[in-house]
């Protein structure tokens, strides 16, 4: 490849310059078109004829590793069918740290092996289709406000120590680089006070390195800071192309990249590694085959349009050709969103109702939107049932039941009364909503438009109060929650487009509920460390210290002996299960503290490296330029070409040569042995009640002290949930246990460290952090509790 076709596979062409979020320039010589790459992790933004997929924090709420995959096969062939090859999703970062934070509903919950499985799943479902999938963000995007830099502050700093990185917030990426992810987008926040897009500790060492990640890592949107620091630290394209200000034609990357392959200050042999990494992934995923072009458009609902919207001039043609990729998809949106609703309460068995009960419905979250479908743009506005937060983590909505339409299906006695209140949103910050930039700002963890006081007001009205909620996240209940006419809850997180049919399904018993809470639901915001608290201030850099360590959600609730309103993993169903006592097989045996020698590296692609001529990045000539667009080429490149007076040295530490290989690496996701069964636990679940249902096993393991660090006293590290059963039905769930499960990082070896066989371990197996049926402690025996 000549080095403009090169850099064309590394930059993007601009914001706003074709059909997609992002795409990168072509290599046609090779029959490499330009890359598109667009959201979200839901559903095809901004698009037509698509599914709306329950977001991330619903498909957590399922605990079903089945649902999860199937979501991911259906975007894979849904954003397949619409020519898209990097699909920007799943989110595993935002772990939740912060129960405000504006994205963490993108995720699939605040616990890293939840987290972790949710998005392999996903990963392995979307790639399953050929389609890329882009696992974000790289790391500790924990807040939306101030995220990003501006004219007077600097996107914030969160400060991390090595245990907490790797035991918390690296453990899903991990898992999805493992998983074979095919691509990494970098946060836009600091990490110890280097940015995530250049920070060669992260991209370099840890992703690369240790984690073994093969395929290529990209920028947030407008989230690169400098051209040749973070080339040197490890990215290898930046979106959507532009520099620090958008729509000028300007560039870290690009022509600039160009100028720097020439002078010297970027290795060739490193950008030789950034391009072999985006082909090989191409290649990896037979986007060379008959792949689709792109069909459809972000910037209009129009058939013709400009293809450079961001250009001034643009040419015009057909940009969107409306191709219908929603095949049954609609079965697996509804199954998630119905598997995905938790019952917290149901005194005197209320529900489920009956199709000739006499119901009265209230709140605008049983009603559509009165702007009607899609109104708003990413979704940015609250009015009617909430199906999904806003930001570009959305999906237009190709129809929408709601409650409304639903219940009214089943129920004619039904009267609605459609008031302005309903549940507590948010979303990313580029939009704000009545004072909420991105993050739940304005009314914390309490409903919006006096949600709590419509519950009030019927509970003094009415003897019998279903309430139910969508919301993104934890939501303060104390103020109706324990009204004696407050009969049953329904938490039906955020359910897309199926909202009504899968509420109904649940409310009228065509189904028992089977979901259970992915976060904890607490008695007070108060109770949250206050280390967790949003960080706002005018001027500077944020410095968010992470002093709470591993302790977020239910593990510092345990640690701090509070009681919540409701734990983590909590769900009731109609029906009733016992769980038999659990029984421990040993696997591999944990011989030693710390893994065997990692394999040795494997080899790697070997190029010249030779300085390109200069001439590769000249204008062709009677070219015809798009203004605006970004392009490899310089004007005068031979006066870029590095010669004898070029001084250009390396940063202290930076070498071209191969770094020893660290000992914790050895594969995709780092050293294999660290998958290695180490344990299997069974347990025998029973419907003992009289109606079909399906259950959930959550196991947590407890590490002893002999590891001579503290840990949290439960961490959830496997789930498994239960067919349909049917009452005096049975099924055996077995959960495997691995050395990495069982272990701690060590700071100082830098490898993970277990206990040997693994002596002093107890696993607990329950139905939620706090409701625990069985308990086995290696090397000794298993107790009911």
């Amino acid at each position: 490849m000549t080095l403009a076709e090169k850099v064309n596979l590394t930059t993007g062409t601009g914001i706003f310059m074709g059909p997609c979020a992002g795409q990168t320039g072509s290599a046609l010589r090779f029959g490499i078109p330009s890359l598109c790459l667009h959201d979200s992790p839901l559903g095809v933004r901004n698009s037509d004829h698509n599914t709306a997929f329950p977001a991330g924090i619903t498909v957590g709420a399922t605990f079903d590793k089945d649902l999860m995959y199937e979501r991911g096969v259906g975007m894979g062939e849904e954003f397949r069918g619409k020519g898209v090859n990097v699909l920007l999703g799943p989110s595993v970062g935002p772990m939740g740290r912060k129960p405000r934070g504006g994205r963490n509903w993108e995720g699939f919950g605040a616990d890293p092996s939840l987290q972790a499985i949710g998005g392999a799943q996903t990963i392995k479902g979307i790639q399953s289709r050929g389609v890329i999938a882009t696992i974000k963000h790289y790391i500790a995007n924990e807040q939306e406000m101030h995220r990003m830099s501006s004219i007077v502050t600097k996107g914030y700093s969160s400060n991390i120590d090595d245990r907490t990185l790797h035991e918390l917030y690296l453990w899903p990426f991990a898992e999805g680089v493992r998983a074979g992810v095919g691509s990494v987008m970098a946060a836009y926040n600091d990490v110890n006070s280097s940015a995530c897009s250049q920070n060669s500790k992260l991209l370099n060492e840890i992703l690369k390195d240790e984690l073994g990640f093969q395929g290529f890592v990209m920028t947030d949107w407008l989230g690169q800071y400098g051209g040749v620091s973070s080339a040197l630290a490890g990215l290898d394209m930046a979106m959507p192309g532009d520099g620090a200000v958008p729509l000028f034609g300007d560039a870290y990357w690009g022509y600039e990249l160009s100028r720097s392959v020439l002078n010297g200050s970027v290795p060739v042999s490193r950008l030789n590694d950034m391009v072999t990494r985006i082909v090989a992934t191409w290649y990896k995923f037979g986007q060379d085959k008959n792949y689709p072009l792109p069909n459809f458009s972000m910037n209009t609902q129009d058939a013709k349009g400009p293809l450079y919207p961001g250009a001034l001039f643009s040419p015009s043609g057909v940009v969107n050709q409306y191709v219908d990729v929603q095949g049954d998809h609609h079965v697996t949106a509804r199954a998630i969103a119905r598997d995905a609703i938790t019952l917290l309460k149901n005194e005197d068995n209320i529900l489920p109702l009956q199709g000739n009960d006499s119901l009265k419905v209230f709140g605008s979250d049983v009603g559509g939107n009165p702007g009607g479908l899609n109104s708003c743009n990413d979704q940015g506005c609250n009015k009617g049932v909430l199906t999904m937060g806003w930001g570009s983590g959305t999906s237009r909505l190709p129809y929408l039941v709601t409650p409304q339409d639903a219940i009214a299906n089943i129920s004619s006695a039904t009267e609605f009364y459609i008031t302005d209140n309903f549940p507590s949103t948010v979303s990313e910050n580029y939009i704000t909503v009545e004072g909420n930039p991105g993050d739940r700002t304005t009314a914390g963890l309490k409903a919006w438009h006096n949600g709590d006081d419509l519950v009030k007001e019927a509970a003094a009205k009415f003897s019998q109060v279903v309430v139910v909620v969508h919301t993104v996240g934890p939501l303060i209940m104390e103020e109706w929650i324990d009204l004696p006419s407050v009969k049953a809850v329904l938490v039906a997180h955020l359910p897309g487009q199926e909202a009504g049919n899968s509420l109904t399904d649940i409310l009228f018993g065509a189904y028992s509920p089977s979901g259970h809470l992915p976060y904890t639901i607490p008695s007070s915001e108060s109770d949250y460390p206050s280390s967790v608290d949003l960080i706002s201030q005018p001027f500077g850099q944020i410095q968010d210290t992470y002093t709470e360590g591993l302790y977020i959600d239910y593990r510092h609730f345990i640690k701090a002996n509070i009681r919540p309103r409701y734990p983590f993993g909590h769900g009731l169903s109609y029906t009733t299960f016992s769980f038999s006592l659990p029984t421990v097989t040993p696997g591999t045996a944990l011989e030693s503290a710390y893994p065997p020698t990692r394999p040795s590296k494997g080899t790697t692609p070997t190029y010249a490296n030779t300085a390109p001529d200069p001439s590769e990045v000249a204008w062709p000539k009677h070219f015809d330029r798009i203004w605006r667009y970004l392009y490899p080429y310089l004007n005068n490149p031979e006066g870029a070409a590095k010669n004898s007076s070029s001084k250009y040295p390396y940063p202290d530490g930076y070498t071209t040569e191969p770094k020893p290989a660290p000992r914790a690496g050895g594969a995709e996701g780092g050293n294999p042995a660290l998958w290695d069964v180490a344990f299997t636990v069974s347990v025998t679940v029973t419907n003992t009640g009289k109606r079909p249902g399906r259950a959930v096993a959550q196991l947590y393991a407890e590490l002893p002290e002999s590891l001579g660090v503290e840990t949290p006293s439960r961490q959830l590290r496997q789930f498994g949930k239960t067919k349909t059963l049917a009452p005096g039905a049975s099924e055996t769930l077995r959960l495997g246990i691995t050395r990495k499960d069982l272990s701690v990082w060590d700071t100082v070896v830098q490898d993970w460290k277990a206990p040997v066989n693994g002596e002093g371990v107890k696993i607990w197996i329950g139905e939620s952090v706090l409701d625990m049926h069985g308990m086995c402690e290696m090397g000794g025996g298993c107790t009911a509790i």
